[in-house]
């Protein structure tokens, strides 16, 4: 898919107080939202309420991009959205485009997308005026856990803006080495990251650690923040039905240092302060 090219915030390299950099120093302040939400597999109308509600917190925090997990709308590895998805652009990211109008903000949302017989497990990117401007569709999909699959994405890719060079993964992209460097190599400001970070439920919060430091590598690996969002709820469909998601979204700067954590297995709407050259 060709890249979309319009106005958007964009982070980089960001001190762990997340102090606003001093005048003159070259750089500027941007204000991101990990938006952790409770989300319900299937429950397309519930969740986009939960989502405004997100939005308004994260207006109200003075927020310019808000950041949502993955699947939000239908859930991840739910097999009733192979008839249940919409097409991207359509009618799910309408809504989407919708509100980032509504509440001047940038939003970053995972979705399940169709696209003829196909299911992608797919992450936007959408602008103020409600403009999609990057699409990346999973690459990584555990073929395992959902039957059919989901359609595999074929590459990772970034949008150039006024204000600088954004990237998009998903969860599982981030495991893989080979993807972060290929990502690195498009030399992205920063990367947003939808995940659904799901464990039994006696393996939280410890399970959160696990997602720290995967956030932290990939950081390490692209060379960029990284800012990875998960979701609170359970999984409702397949062979991980039961497993629980713990939140503890988190943002990680360049050198894979942590820059904040969201509450555990609760709703958060956490504010990252970062910095741009």
């Amino acid at each position: 898919m060709s890249s979309f090219t319009s106005l958007v915030s964009c982070l980089a390299l960001v001190s762990l107080s997340g102090d606003v950099p001093p005048a003159g120093s070259g750089q500027r302040a941007l204000k991101v939202a990990m938006c952790q939400i409770f989300a319900l597999d299937g429950d397309r109308e519930g969740n986009f309420v939960r989502i405004e509600a997100a939005l308004r917190e994260a207006k109200a925090q003075g927020a310019q991009i808000a950041c949502f997990p993955e699947t939000t709308l239908l859930g991840w590895v739910n097999p009733d959205a192979h008839q249940r998805a919409h097409p991207v652009p359509g009618a799910d990211t309408d809504r989407l485009g919708h509100l980032a109008r509504q509440y001047s903000l940038y939003i970053c949302a995972g979705l399940a997308e169709k696209d003829g017989d196909c299911l992608y497990d797919s992450a936007v990117l959408i602008d103020p005026t409600g403009r999609i401007l990057l699409k990346h569709r999973k690459i990584n999909i555990l073929t395992n856990l959902m039957d059919p699959p989901y359609t595999p994405g074929r590459d990772v890719q970034v949008v150039q803006t006024p204000l600088g060079t954004i990237g998009l993964l998903i969860c599982a992209d981030s495991f893989q080495e080979d993807l972060c460097r290929r990502l690195r190599d498009l030399k992205p400001d920063f990367v947003l990251i939808p995940y659904g970070w799901a464990a039994d439920e006696t393996e939280w919060p410890q399970h959160g650690e696990k997602l720290k430091a995967t956030v932290q590598q990939a950081a390490r690996w692209i060379g960029a923040p990284v800012v990875g969002t998960d979701l609170v709820g359970a999984i409702t469909h397949g062979p991980w039905k039961g497993k629980t998601y713990g939140g503890q979204s988190t943002a990680a700067n360049a050198q894979g240092q942590t820059l904040a954590v969201a509450k555990d297995r609760q709703q958060d709407c956490k504010l990252v302060t970062v910095t741009i050259p």
